[in-house]
């Protein structure tokens, strides 16, 4: 009887991943809509508020900067309160401030409640990619957390066609005020999903210890850098993050407008367009994930940098208004593949013991970095065009691409298995 009681207890906790695939999916694609509700918002913005173009893009660093502070404490959160825990709580912060943005009524308001909320977003893709890469067996972890990055891509998708449905009718604020809705998923899941194995086992270690050990942030990133190889990777991977967010962050903002404004293409065919790119990008996180399981996580995440770096020129330089929808369509697969390897490849850079600290450090100071993409394009959009920004994003891209092919190895933990 006691056998069989084990076995269930087994075969329940085996199971257990694809529920916490389920919450934390849905949680990408509100977190990936939410980054997209800002983009298809600039215009109006930008009308109602009179901002100048710089302002206009200052809009995105500002997310960028919540983003990156919320992503570096929430990793220490996670290791600290609970990966669930975590989780819980940034989705019931950003949701909270986005449904406030709706009421606010100047750039500076609105500049303070965004940055607030991304403390949130930010927070949520580090608990969210550590949660998920402790549940799900080593053999397939780059397919099921591959799959989980295109939820956010789903969320652009979600973004677009709301924009599409409430821009028109009810204006900038409708859309923000939509996007209080999810807070339901919070409670759900703190109800539902239990912490990992892999934390428990951390919490019981330290409790056992007969001498009390401070594990404060400055003490996590003490114990980092107190380690040669974990101070190397953190360093590589902030590098790398800020290169491949500066990339990412930059496009996703002002794409719709370059489209819009540069192209000359009206908005709902605008919308539909990215519905297209966006869809690749779904297919190619799918497919980057199986791949990267198969022949490895370095190739494919530096395989999708250099075809980004190398397809935006293309993009900028040959897009007609015949083959633009085409070129849309390649370029999201091509750009969605290293974030599909990312959060494997990076969580597999650190143990255990201060994985979620490390992971969200090097990820969000080089978002910190990021932060000024969607500034920057917007000064070559003042003094000369947007598609002159998105070719120094293209040199971002490679860049990304070879830090990781030279100097990071894959695999070199194991988090299913510690």
């Amino acid at each position: 009887m006691r056998a069989t009681l084990e076995v269930q207890a087994v075969s329940t906790r085996n199971r257990m991943w694809i529920v916490v695939f389920v919450f934390c999916f849905i949680g990408m694609i509100i977190d990936g809509a939410d980054v997209m509700l800002l983009s298809y918002s600039l215009g109006g913005l930008k009308s109602d508020f009179g901002l100048t173009p710089f302002e206009t893009g200052s809009l995105g660093s500002f997310t960028l900067a919540g983003m990156a502070v919320g992503g570096i404490y929430g990793g220490y959160a996670s290791d600290r309160l609970g990966r669930v825990k975590t989780v819980v709580l940034s989705i019931l912060l950003f949701t909270v401030g986005t449904g406030v943005l709706g009421f606010t009524q100047s750039y500076l308001q609105f500049s303070v409640v965004r940055f607030i909320s991304a403390l949130g977003m930010g927070s949520l893709y580090v608990a969210c990619n550590t949660l998920m890469a402790e549940y799900v067996p080593t053999r397939f972890r780059n397919t099921v957390l591959g799959s989980l990055q295109a939820g956010w891509s789903v969320g652009y998708i979600l973004a677009t066609l709301m924009a599409s449905w409430i821009i028109p009718t009810y204006g900038w604020r409708g859309m923000f005020f939509a996007g209080v809705t999810p807070v339901f998923l919070a409670l759900l899941m703190y109800r539902w999903v239990p912490e990992p194995d892999t934390w428990k086992n951390l919490q019981i270690e330290r409790a056992t210890k007969k001498k009390a050990v401070s594990t404060g942030p400055k003490e996590k990133y003490k114990q980092i850098f107190s380690d040669p190889m974990a101070g190397r990777m953190f360093i590589l991977w902030a590098i790398t993050a800020a290169f491949l967010q500066f990339g990412n962050y930059g496009v996703n903002n002002w794409m719709p407008s370059y489209l819009e404004g540069e192209l000359g293409m009206k908005f709902n065919l605008m919308t539909t367009f990215l519905v297209g790119s966006y869809s690749a990008m779904i297919v190619g996180k799918v497919i980057a994930g199986v791949a990267a399981d198969r022949f490895g996580r370095r190739a494919i995440f530096v395989f999708g940098c250099l075809g980004t770096a190398l397809f935006l020129p293309i993009i900028v330089l040959f897009n007609t208004p015949g083959n633009i929808l085409w070129l849309l369509i390649i370029f999201g697969f091509l750009y969605g593949l290293p974030y599909s390897v990312n959060a494997t490849y990076m969580t597999e850079s650190f143990e255990a013991k201060f994985r979620g600290s490390a992971v969200g450090g090097a990820y969000n100071v080089g978002r910190i970095g990021a932060a000024v993409s969607p500034a920057a394009i917007g000064f070559f959009a003042s003094s000369g065009s947007i598609g002159l920004g998105f070719l120094i994003v293209g040199g971002a891209y490679f860049l990304c691409g070879i830090i990781p092919a030279l100097l990071i190895k894959e695999k070199q933990f194991d988090p299913s298995r510690e």
